[in-house]
């Protein structure tokens, strides 16, 4: 039995649910462990191309149950559609919903809207989804257990104690703020657009500890990295979970989970979506960033690009206490004549960057010799040019922790097993 942790090593963005799709193949169980629909995890297989906001990327495997586990926020009306979006690809879905995960709800979004808006410039570079609101309920006790749509009764009752205490709060901090909808409404609502998938509502540890008995194989998959996570991210510009591998067992319901295996996952560039500071910038991003397709998969807003940051993926690979790296996305740096690795940071606070976002640092450079070749067709590391394996190598070598996996291309065949 293997216990399989995906994570980010860098912003998010780094192709994590490309490589969970890879490795699903193997596994009885895909689960994501935190977060909500903020993810956006792209997956290109023989079913087509899927950006997945909740569901597990293993989804695809038909023997493999498909987790949402405690630790995620779910928006239902967006989980209803996405499970129709994969059914009407032919894909079958054998899904379990944990009853201790919490609802985001459409006024979570609203709230989230609201209070971006209030910032203006100061703003978080939130998605919008409602997932920091949907959180910070939880945190004051006031969220909605995803266990309490098959209790209607209580659920309308926690609604309305929810309602009472947060309306007039959002009323008098936003004042154009109107929200119409009763309890009982909203109650309605909840079980109609929840109905496709309320049976699969369920305590997922039972199930989970079944497979372990068994000795099945175990994924979790985490969204977002490192740099984003509530407690070692660049505060206050992350999310609103704990991202790293650490939290899978938590979050998953398998609370004394011990992984063998903890893969960080880190692009073979720099790049950054919403708010936060990216020290590695390119001065001349826009033909890179169309090139490498470089777009929020849930916004479609452009993400900053940059040249590998080799201090902070080495400071997420610790976070992440990683076995291996899975580096993605060497592809998109063939024909880059002026290819460079971060080796340290320079200036105020370089020791300790905790904040780098409130520092004046520049990054310290070592250039590297650049390829031309197409790599996509590729499947051993040596084949791959000359620059391309010292590239790969040196990386390995500032992390401290194997490169295993290499990505050249979105396809699932199109990776590199060292």
């Amino acid at each position: 039995m293997s216990s399989i942790v995906v994570v980010g090593a860098n912003w998010g963005d780094e192709g994590k649910g490309r490589i969970v799709d890879y490795l699903a193949d193997q596994a009885s169980a895909s689960i994501r462990f935190q977060g909500g629909n903020n993810a956006g995890h792209t997956v290109v297989n023989e079913f087509g191309t899927f950006k997945l906001h909740q569901l597990p990327s293993g989804v695809f495997n038909p023997d493999c149950i498909a987790v949402l586990g405690p630790g995620m926020v779910i928006s239902p009306a967006p989980l209803t559609e996405e499970l129709a979006e994969v059914k009407a690809a032919g894909v079958n879905v054998n899904m379990r919903i944990s009853d201790r995960a919490t609802l985001c709800l459409p006024l979570h979004a609203i709230e989230d809207t609201l209070e971006e808006e209030r910032l203006g410039d100061g703003a978080y570079g939130s998605t919008r989804q409602g997932i920091a609101p949907a959180y910070g309920d939880r945190v004051m006790k006031k969220g909605i257990l995803v266990g309490w749509l098959k209790q209607p009764e209580v659920l309308r009752e926690r609604i309305q104690f929810m309602m009472d205490w947060k309306l007039p709060q959002l009323k008098a901090l936003y004042p154009s703020f109107e929200f119409e909808q009763t309890a009982e409404e909203m109650t309605e609502w909840l079980l109609e657009v929840s109905a496709p998938w309320r049976d699969a509502i369920c305590n997922v540890t039972l199930p989970l500890k079944e497979l372990q008995a068994k000795d099945q194989n175990l994924l979790f998959e985490a969204q977002l990295g490192a740099g984003r996570d509530l407690v070692y991210g660049e505060y206050p510009w992350t999310t609103s979970s704990n991202v790293i591998s650490t939290y899978a067992g938590i979050g998953s319901g398998l609370p004394a989970l011990r992984p063998e295996r903890v893969i960080a996952v880190a692009k073979a560039f720099s790049s950054s979506v919403g708010t936060g500071t990216l020290i590695t910038a390119m001065e001349e991003q826009d033909a890179f960033r169309e090139s490498a397709n470089e777009y929020g998969a849930v916004t479609g807003r452009p993400r900053d690009m940059g040249y590998f940051d080799a201090v902070a993926t080495r400071n997420g690979v610790e976070i992440q206490a990683a076995t291996e790296i899975a580096l993605t996305k060497v592809d998109c740096l063939s024909g880059m004549s002026d290819l460079r690795i971060c080796v340290a940071y320079d200036g105020d606070h370089s020791e300790n960057p905790i904040w780098p976002q409130t520092a004046a640092l520049a990054p310290v450079y070592e250039q590297m010799e650049g390829w031309s070749e197409d790599i996509t067709g590729c499947r051993t590391f040596e084949s791959l040019p000359v620059a391309a394996q010292k590239y790969v190598l040196r990386i390995e070598e500032l992390m401290g922790v194997p490169v295993k996996m290499i990505s050249v291309g979105p396809e699932r065949e199109q990776m590199i097993n060292r």
